[in-house]
């Protein structure tokens, strides 16, 4: 826990729980294929309502800043997204029963855009209010995510990029020079890798499960366009790994990764579907997993960009673990401690994840060599 209470930023609209997903589980349901409809699919958003309420009913949102979000505009998506795919999502977000994000597996509902456009928003609005020294530092619980988005499209219940979309405006309208992204969602931050792939101006770091989402991306040689070589920094873990593997990724990777680059401001899409309970990964990082990942890149962030750090919410799909997982980080953001226990501890407690292993650390150690090649800054 740190030691002094920050003036940490809080950002939540209720129409965030309000996006509807569907009726599949993952695929729509298709009778023929055996689908059936459910009431809850995956990416939910009561996971992350439920995680807002926990906040509320701890008591820990009385010792936050709340923030408030407005859209984004259509300019500011636009920064980041090609406009065939902006006007695709608003045409279908007019439809009676919606579209999807891009990949036919991220359905959004009627009016979907314009709670995509808010959740951009909201990004924005705790970036602002971060760099203009409103807040010390924020956190946005915004839906839908956002970090499978890329420029010409959306995928992964992906709808805009919201981390790129907070990034570019920091850059472009607050006055930055550099922005370091640290994407620790369990799957691989390709849309922020494609937008920002030939730029110099942000530092794109993924920890990621190997493999996982997109099965195709976050390999450890993407590491940047021609002149921008060692911007995209990706740090595949193996299936099965933990706190231990976690909590070393951040010390030998992104920190040292993070002081080469000497960012401005960092944001964090702060997934926690590497959890141990999550249906869609294989990791097993728990509570005081997440609580020790903020403390280092919080503690970075003191020390290189006088504490500039914005948490932005992406994935997560277990209703029961996340907002513990979530409670754990705003607290150690704002210094605060509720007293609220994890109820799951005695349950994950024995199942492993708390040792590093000889391959865990080898496929942390050759991404490691990658951050020499964070070079000569140029214009991105």
């Amino acid at each position: 826990m740190n030691d002094a209470k920050k003036r940490t930023g809080y950002l939540w609209n209720t129409l965030y729980g309000w996006v509807d997903t569907g009726s599949g589980g993952l695929f729509p349901a298709d009778p023929a294929s055996g689908l059936q409809p459910i009431s809850h699919h995956l990416a939910h958003p009561d996971t992350k309502r439920r995680l807002h309420e926990l906040v509320v009913a701890s008591g820990l949102i009385d010792h936050l800043v709340e923030l408030t979000a407005t859209p984004a505009t259509r300019e500011d998506v636009l920064r980041v997204h090609d406009a065939a795919h902006v006007d695709r999502i608003v045409a279908e977000g007019a439809l009676p029963k919606g579209g999807d994000a891009g990949d036919g597996v991220s359905p959004f509902g009627q009016g979907g855009d314009k709670i995509a456009f808010l959740a951009a928003g909201g990004a924005i609005e705790a970036t602002r209010a971060v760099v203009s020294g409103e807040v010390d530092r924020a956190y946005a619980l915004i839906n839908p995510p956002g970090h499978h988005a890329e420029r010409a499209t959306g995928r992964g219940f992906c709808i805009f990029n919201n981390v790129a979309v907070a990034a570019t405006y920091a850059l472009e309208e607050l006055g930055l020079e550099r922005v370091a992204i640290v994407d620790w969602d369990v799957h691989h931050g390709n849309g922020a890798q494609d937008i920002f792939w030939d730029s110099t101006r942000v530092l794109n770091i993924s920890l990621h499960q190997d493999r996982c989402f997109p099965s195709d991306s976050g390999f450890r040689d993407e590491n940047g366009g021609d002149g921008a070589e060692g911007y995209s920094l990706n740090v595949p873990l193996p299936p099965g790994g933990g706190d231990a593997v976690y909590e070393y990724a951040l010390e030998q990777v992104v920190v040292p990764a993070l002081e080469a680059f000497e960012p401005q401001l960092i944001l964090v899409p702060c997934g926690f579907d590497a959890a141990i309970l999550d249906p869609l990964s294989r990791m097993m990082v728990r509570v005081n997993g997440f609580r020790r990942m903020t403390q280092l890149i919080v503690d970075a962030a003191e020390r290189l960009c006088d504490g500039r750090i914005v948490f932005l919410q992406e994935g997560g799909y277990s209703p029961y673990y996340v907002p513990f997982c979530g409670l754990s980080v705003i607290e150690e953001l704002a210094g605060v401690s509720t007293g609220m226990t994890e109820a799951y501890e005695p349950i994950v407690s024995a199942m492993g994840g708390d040792e590093l292993l000889a391959h865990e650390q080898s496929a942390v150690d050759a991404a490691g060599e990658l951050i020499m090649r964070i070079g000569q800054r140029s214009e991105g």
